[in-house]
C-alpha cells in the first residue's frame, strides 16, 4: 500500500492506494461522534495526562476538543499550528511546564495518521507523499518556502516518517480528479483548505501517463495565504465582536477611549482567545467595565474567557457560514451561560465582510493564466475542491470566468489525502 497525508490547518487525512491500480480510499477515524474521512488537527494538553516518562502527552483530533471541553479548566487546547510554520518568532509553547516545539506539535497529529494507516496495512508506514501550500505566506506577506518546508519535514521525522516527498495540494486534488477522465483536458485546480487557496493549471489524463516525466503536464501553480479561517475571522470582526466590546469606550482620567485594539486582534483567532485569561488583563477589562457606560458587552468578554467558551463561539460562526452557502441568510445563536447572543446574518453581508478576500484571490486566479498565457477560453475544466469551494461568493469568481458548465467540485475534505495517495503510487511504485 502506498500513503499519502494531508496535514492541514484545520483537518488532516491519510489515504492509501494498493499496488494493484484499485482506487485510494481514506482511513476511517472513529470519534466520539460517529466516524469520519478527516482528523481535526488539534492538540489538547490536560495537566495529568503523562505518558511512562511522565511527559505530558496530548489528546489528538476530535478527541482533544471532547476533552477540552469536558475539562475543568486544566487543559490547553492547540489548533491550527500550521500557520506559524513561517514564523521564526514562533518556535515553541510552554504548557504545563513543559516546552513542546512547533514540530512536536506537528509529530503529534502526522503521527496519529501514521499510527492509523499502520493499523490498515499491518506494516509500517516511514515513506509517504504529503501535501504542502503552493506558498506558503508570512503574515508580513513575503514568502517563507524553504524555512516553512524545513519545518515541516522535521515534524514529519519526528512522526517516524523519515522519506517524504512533498506535492504540491492542488496538484494532488488534481490526480484526484483526473481518476475520472478517459480524454485529455487542461485543468485549473483550486484548492481552498483553512489557511491558504491555491491553485494550478495541469494538463490531465490519459496523455500525461506517457510523458517521460508526468510532472512536466504541471503549466502553473498560484497560491494566496488566506481561505477557510479567514473568512472566519470576517465574520466575527463585523458581525460578532460588536457584542464583546468592540465600538464601547470608558472614561480613564477625563477621556474617552476606545476598549484597546489588541484584545480584538486576540479576539479574532479562536485559538488565541485563551491568550487573554491572563490575570493583567483581566483586571483590566473589569476596570474597563467599571468605567463604560455601556458596560455589558465588556462584561460578555469577560465571561467569554473566564468560562473559556472561544471554541463554541467559533463554533457558532463555522455554522453561519456553512449556512449561507445554500441560504440567503441565517441567525447566528450562541447559547452558552452565561452568553446570551442572537443575530441575524445575511449572505449579502457576509459577501460585503469578505470582499477584499475575494478580491486577492480573484487578482490571484488572473496572475496565474496570466502567467501562463492560458486564456480562460482554453481550460476546459475548473475543478473546485476544499471547504471553502462551498461558498457561493468564491464558486462565482470561476463561473463568471469561465462558465458554469465547465466548474465542478467534489472531494472537499478529502480530494487533496486521496490523490497524494494515487502521486505516492505514481512515485515510488517505480523504485
Amino acid at each position: 500500500m502506498f500513503a499519502g497525508i494531508d496535514f492541514g490547518t484545520t483537518n488532516s487525512a491519510v489515504s492509501l492506494t494498493p499496488k494493484d491500480g484499485g482506487s485510494a480510499r481514506t482511513v476511517t477515524i472513529l470519534t466520539a461522534s460517529g466516524q469520519s474521512d478527516t482528523l481535526r488537527s488539534v492538540l489538547a494538553f490536560d495537566r495529568f495526562r503523562r505518558d511512562a516518562s511522565r511527559r505530558l502527552h496530548p489528546h489528538v483530533g476530535q478527541d482533544a476538543i471532547e476533552a477540552y471541553l469536558a475539562g475543568d479548566g486544566e487543559s490547553r487546547l492547540l489548533q491550527s499550528f500550521k500557520s506559524y510554520l513561517t514564523s521564526r518568532a514562533f518556535t515553541s509553547a510552554a504548557i504545563f511546564g513543559t516546552t513542546f516545539s512547533l514540530e512536536a506539535m506537528i509529530a503529534f497529529v502526522v503521527g496519529r495518521l501514521r499510527t492509523l494507516a499502520e493499523g490498515e496495512t499491518g506494516a509500517p508506514v516511514t515513506r509517504v507523499v504529503a501535501g504542502r501550500p503552493v506558498r506558503f505566506v508570512a503574515e508580513d506577506g513575503q514568502s517563507e518556502d524553504d524555512f516553512a518546508l524545513d519545518r515541516l519535514r522535521q515534524g514529519f521525522a519526528a512522526a517516524g516518517i523519515t522519506d517524504v516527498s512533498f506535492e504540491y495540494e492542488p496538484i494532488a486534488a488534481a490526480y484526484y480528479y483526473e481518476q475520472q477522465l478517459d480524454h485529455d483536458e487542461t485543468v485549473l485546480v483550486a484548492d481552498f483548505g483553512g489557511g491558504t487557496s491555491d491553485f494550478c493549471l495541469v494538463r490531465l489524463g490519459p496523455g500525461r501517463a506517457r510523458l517521460a516525466d508526468p510532472s512536466e503536464a504541471i503549466i502553473g501553480t498560484g497560491g494566496v495565504g488566506l481561505a477557510g479561517d479567514t473568512f472566519d475571522r470576517r465574520i466575527v470582526e463585523q458581525g460578532i465582536s460588536p457584542f464583546f466590546g468592540r465600538d464601547a469606550t470608558y472614561r480613564s482620567e477625563g477621556k474617552t477611549l476606545p476598549v484597546p485594539a489588541w484584545i480584538f486582534g486576540k479576539f479574532a483567532r479562536w485559538h488565541h482567545i485563551s491568550f487573554l485569561d491572563t490575570p493583567p488583563t483581566l483586571r483590566m477589562l473589569r476596570d474597563i467595565a467599571r468605567h463604560s457606560d455601556g458596560a455589558d458587552p465588556v462584561l460578555r468578554l469577560l465571561a467569554l474567557i473566564e468560562h473559556n467558551l472561544g471554541y463554541l463561539l467559533y463554533r457558532a460562526v463555522e455554522k453561519v457560514k456553512i449556512d449561507l452557502s445554500h441560504a440567503d441568510e441565517t441567525t447566528f445563536l450562541f447559547n452558552e451561560d452565561p452568553v446570551h447572543i442572537q443575530r441575524t446574518i445575511t449572505r449579502a453581508e457576509f459577501e460585503s465582510w469578505i470582499a477584499p478576500d475575494l478580491a486577492d484571490i480573484e487578482a490571484c486566479v488572473d496572475g496565474l493564466l496570466a502567467s501562463t498565457a492560458i486564456a480562460a477560453g482554453r481550460v476546459d475544466r475548473v475543478f473546485m475542491t476544499g471547504g471553502s469551494s462551498l461558498v457561493p461568493a468564491v464558486r462565482a469568481i470561476f463561473t463568471r470566468r469561465f462558465g458554469e458548465e465547465k466548474v465542478s467540485s467534489g472531494g472537499e475534505f478529502v480530494s487533496v489525502a486521496n490523490g497524494l495517495a494515487y502521486r505516492a503510487r505514481e512515485l515510488f511504485g517505480e523504485r
